[in-house]
């Protein structure tokens, strides 16, 4: 098995075209066709993480956090991220990371934070802009059933809960090859109509590459006319944030200190409480503070997330509570749900989810 192998199956849940422009995710430190002795998963990859994969024989760790994230200009071991990518290439050892890839997954980060607080109905509170594209093109009318059924094997054609779904109108198209053309219909230098049908199909952004390449190579013309444009449209699974309600509701005391309990907090950093029972949840895993108007328009009763600054904390407006239970707290889970996607993927190899505690924030 080699580390191309494992991270495919990673991006099958969090496409790394969805991480945000300013992350740096993918492979950071290795390369994809290395052979994995084993896979040690972690929150941040810290010098004594690499000696955790060292010591369990793995050569590929899968971190959420990228330990590069901006970039370097030497590697001298002058800091703890110069040391640590310098100790993985000593010892061999790839670092993987997919940080805002995964926030953006609807089975990513806030999805699990969900899952430990019981939430149901769960949606994305931040839709992602752009993810949605569209593709128009001709086919002759004796193809375009092929041409059609091609493209939605590839997942092209689906909106929410209706796949296949496609719009198609007929007419007629023209063409002239030149004296180097090939035409498949027609023949050079002459120009030729042909009756075709027009078919347009949406598709997500990361699926471009393969529906192209499956529409040049079932389309029988030597040139295929066809053309792609961005859609504004939301994707309601594609996203940061997520927002759900409990089976019943809480007080607020009642759901700070169950918050406090099951997210294993040291305390719960809140804004005021205003006497409302707690029933719909916003949270976002890690710093979260640019997405408070998101959870009020949404109508939740709490938002749970970290990094909220003092002043941040009168955004609530009295219209919801605002919880900060820190920034690792609140993806402390990250890596065990990393551990299962790649356990239930690879169920006979060795993923070890990493003991280390990678928090760099104390409390007295």
């Amino acid at each position: 098995m080699q580390i191309k192998d494992i991270t495919s199956s990673i991006e099958e849940i969090a496409p790394l075209n969805y991480a945000e422009s300013f992350d740096n995710v993918g492979l950071l430190v290795g390369n994809y066709n290395t052979k994995v002795t084993g896979v040690l998963v972690t929150l941040d990859t810290l010098e004594n993480v690499v000696d955790e994969a060292i010591e369990n024989n793995c050569n590929l760790i899968v971190s959420f956090h990228p330990i590069i994230f901006s970039g370097l200009k030497k590697l001298t071991g002058s800091n703890y991220v110069e040391r640590v990518v310098l100790k993985a290439i000593k010892n061999d050892i790839a670092i993987y990371s997919m940080h805002t890839a995964l926030d953006n997954s609807f089975q990513g980060v806030n999805a699990k934070i969900c899952e430990v607080l019981g939430l149901q109905n769960k949606e994305i509170l931040i839709p992602q802009k752009h993810t949605i594209k569209k593709l128009t093109t001709y086919v002759p009318i004796k193809n375009a059933e092929e041409v059609r059924l091609a493209l939605f094997k590839e997942g092209a054609g689906s909106i929410g809960n209706y796949d296949n779904c496609s719009f198609n109108t007929d007419g007629y198209g023209t063409y002239r090859g030149n004296k180097n053309s090939n035409p498949t219909i027609g023949k050079k230098e002459e120009t030729h109509t042909e009756n075709e049908t027009f078919i347009s199909v949406i598709f997500e952004k990361h699926k471009e590459q393969h529906i192209l390449n499956t529409l040049f190579k079932v389309h029988p013309y030597e040139e295929v006319a066809y053309d792609i444009v961005s859609l504004d449209n939301l994707h309601q699974e594609i996203g940061i944030g997520m927002i759900g309600e409990l089976p019943e509701e809480k007080s607020e005391t009642e759901f700070l200190n169950f918050l406090k309990k099951t997210m294993n907090a040291k305390g719960v950093r809140h804004s005021k409480l205003i006497g409302k029972p707690i029933k719909k949840v916003a949270v976002l895993g890690g710093s979260g503070s640019f997405a408070i108007k998101n959870a009020i328009h949404k109508k939740a009763d709490i938002y749970i997330t970290a990094d909220i600054k003092y002043h941040e904390f009168y955004k609530a407006e009295n219209k919801l509570v605002i919880a900060d239970i820190g920034h690792y707290e609140s993806e402390q889970f990250t890596k065990n749900l990393l551990v299962e996607i790649l356990t239930k993927k690879f169920p006979n190899f060795a993923i070890i989810l990493s003991q280390k505690n990678t928090n760099p924030i104390y409390y007295l």
